[in-house]
């Protein structure tokens, strides 16, 4: 499936979720609902998938842990805050940049609409390997 369509369903499915249940509710919950609504319309979700990676001779077994990892290949970070910090988005594009990915959804269920909480984040990555950093990568010696 592609980029475009898997996006297009979390933001479907996160609109539908906001208008039902509204703001206020925990991050836990919103995570929750929406892995199972994601499920529900046929696409493959890993809640909390923790992340391995290198840097500089050091590995880290569970260095980061995203919320959703949607198809595969979408990172979905959830928030129930008030408003966004511009932090939110940079931790988000770190992380699909460690996990070579080229998407991921910050999607923010605390304010009154979810318009101005969603924002999509795209990595212009190359996909060359690093001799530095490593993500998620078998060592094959």
């Amino acid at each position: 499936m592609e980029l475009d369509k898997i996006t297009g369903i979390v933001i479907e499915e996160s609109i539908r979720i906001h208008r039902e249940l509204g703001p206020g509710l925990l991050e836990s919950v919103y995570e929750a609902v929406l892995a199972r609504a994601l499920a529900r319309r046929g696409l493959k979700v890993e809640r909390q998938k923790t992340v391995k990676f290198e840097y500089d001779g050091m590995v880290f077994e569970e260095g980061l842990r995203v919320d959703l990892l949607v198809e595969g290949c979408v990172v979905v970070e959830l928030k129930s805050v008030e408003k966004l910090a511009p932090v939110h988005a940079k931790q988000t594009l770190t992380y699909i940049r460690l996990m070579r990915l080229q998407v991921g959804l910050l999607i923010n269920f605390g304010g009154e609409t979810l318009k101005e909480g969603l924002k999509r984040i795209v990595n212009n990555l190359a996909s060359q390997p690093s001799s530095v950093l490593r993500v998620n990568r078998e060592d094959r010696t």
